[in-house]
């Protein structure tokens, strides 16, 4: 996450690491020889393999509602390979020693995929809840360290947070009171790594890395023998298009039927995003999904000209007005009238708190990065993206759009740092290792998408990315799957109300829509860097898992 979850954190603090591995549990695994970070691409014997498995073990217990749960902790890798696409090269010639594997074909590309296990003693074939952040190109470091392991890293609430020292505590809001916890690292980002001849190509795409995600998970549950456990996927961000695709390829490819999807932040129509109308003339409903956090921002802030009872109040007003008067005026374009068109400004005033003149100006539309530079300019401030309730001084005061997210920048290097130390002192694991909390891929990714029944080669690159076919085919072919939307207020990455847009159009027939709950939070993107919020969060998502996995744990 912090990058879509989408911008990049700052700062990653590399600390030595201890030595040592602790002794397996009971039905760990025991840990194999490791190999270095590097992107070696023969092995003995000529064969591509540039990684192998690991993983160390060790124990713990959370507090959690009064109760202590004990808990073994592994962290390690698992080694994946991406799908013979049309386009991702292979070996002509099976390698010496090759046998019949991939019928005479050795991969190109590998990626070692880290991720931290967390499983409750003595808890039998309990839920277990396969977590990742977004970005694309984020470690799971946020939701790890933020939300749902056992420790929880410390940080102020809507202002930066101080330098380190920097303080873990007992995570009251973990989930393993309820689920088994598999926190993983996308290919290339955190302790995962990629390998091979065009690697990126192999890894960095909508269908690449939810195929990568779809190995992954199928050998853990092997490994761990968890093939009869109810099973959920939770993702953050980019994390929740990345369910999209990922639960239709578990269920549709593989035959692995999923009890539910629980999303955070979500966004499945890229054509959605707030950032992207003003790239995209004629393509007007961004502007109205967008509103109402706009709003919340407003208030929260006291920008408005107005009094409000209550936000939720407030906010089931503009959102009647985005979808009315607001959307027929911008439906109108040019042929609006000059009354009618100071008529929705003065609303648009109402609401944001941004100017008349201002509003006329930008033509009634104004983007993102417009509202948050200009929302709090008389006094000399950016407005945040990812938590609106974060604000920071702006870089430049004559900027269009705002330069940069206050609140990327006030909690990023309190999570890499707590992680990089946790990961080491507690884990430990991460000797001569370099962890990468971001990576950029915007360059690189491939947001080409094949929906469900188009051919790959059919697929559209100058079509926004939209994995709403994905989950709706998911809906449609487990009638039984649930889906969790949680959403925070005053996110402006993905605002809460596109995502309640998205859901009410998913093509999946009426009956289906009630398999659909939302929640939301006086937070932003990352709804757990709210107290509050997290405990929340926690209690919405374990009474999920409870009512759907009929397994009462």
């Amino acid at each position: 996450m912090i990058r879509f979850k989408l911008g990049a954190c700052l700062g990653l603090a590399v600390a030595l690491a201890l030595p040592a591995y602790l002794s397996a549990a009971p039905g760990a695994p025991n840990p194999p020889d490791r190999k270095s970070d590097g992107d070696s691409e023969k092995a003995d014997g000529g064969k591509f393999q540039p990684f192998k498995p690991e993983s160390v073990s060790s124990t713990g217990t959370v507090t959690i509602g009064g109760q202590a749960i004990s808990y073994q902790a592994i962290a390690g890798t698992l080694v994946v390979h991406p799908k013979d696409w049309d386009d991702v090269p292979r070996d002509p010639k099976p390698a010496p020693g090759a046998g019949d594997e991939g019928e005479g074909k050795n991969p190109t590309a590998e990626a070692s995929m880290f991720y931290v296990a967390y499983f409750k003693n003595g808890g039998g074939s309990r839920p277990v809840t396969f977590v990742y952040n977004g970005g694309p190109g984020s470690a799971t470091v946020w939701l790890h360290m933020g939300a749902f392991g056992p420790r929880r890293i410390v940080t102020a609430t809507d202002v930066h947070t101080p330098a380190a020292p920097y303080s873990l505590t007992n995570n009251t809001s973990s989930l393993l009171d309820a689920t088994d916890l598999v926190f993983i690292d996308a290919p290339g980002t955190g302790f995962s790594r990629i390998a091979g001849k065009d690697k990126e190509k192999a890894f960095f795409g909508v269908d690449q890395d939810a195929y990568a995600f779809a190995e992954f998970i199928s050998q853990f549950l092997s490994k761990y023998g968890r093939w009869n456990s109810p099973k959920y996927l939770f993702g953050e961000s980019y994390g929740t298009p990345r369910s999209a695709v990922l639960i239709n390829q578990l269920q549709s490819d593989r035959a692995i039927d999923f009890n539910g999807v629980i999303l955070l932040s979500q966004i499945l129509n890229f054509d959605l995003s707030p950032d992207r109308p003003t790239g995209n003339p004629g393509v007007d409903l961004p502007y109205q999904t967008a509103l109402p956090t706009y709003a919340a921002t407003a208030w929260y802030h006291k920008k408005l000209p107005g009094e409000h009872k209550d936000l939720e109040s407030l906010l089931a007003e503009v959102e009647q007005f985005a979808m009315g008067d607001y959307a027929r005026a911008l439906a109108a374009g040019s042929d609006l009238g000059a009354a009618d068109r100071r008529s929705i400004a003065d609303k648009l005033h109402q609401y944001t708190g941004l100017s008349v003149d201002y509003i006329l100006r930008a033509d009634l539309r104004i983007d993102g990065g417009e509202f948050r530079q200009n929302l709090q300019e008389d006094i000399g401030l950016t407005t945040g993206r990812l938590d609106t309730r974060f604000s920071g001084p702006d870089i430049d005061p004559l900027s269009q759009r705002a330069d940069y997210d206050p609140q990327s920048t006030a909690l990023g290097s309190a999570y890499v740092s707590a992680f990089n130390d946790y990961a080491r002192k507690e884990l430990h694991y991460g000797e001569g290792k370099s962890f990468k909390h971001s990576i950029q891929t915007f360059g690189t990714w491939n947001f080409q998408h094949s929906q469900p029944g188009q051919n790959q080669r059919a697929a559209s690159a100058r079509q926004g990315t939209n994995v709403m076919p994905d989950l709706a085919n998911a809906m449609k072919i487990n009638p039984n799957l649930k889906i969790q939307l949680n959403a925070g207020y005053f996110d402006l990455a993905t605002p809460f109300y596109q995502g309640v847009y998205e859901m009410h159009h998913l093509p999946i027939p009426a009956n289906l829509q009630p398999n659909i709950e939302y929640k939301f939070y006086d937070s932003g993107h990352m709804v757990y860097a709210k107290d509050t919020s997290l405990k929340l969060l926690h209690d919405n998502v374990v009474g999920f898992i409870r009512r759907t996995s009929n397994t009462g744990n």
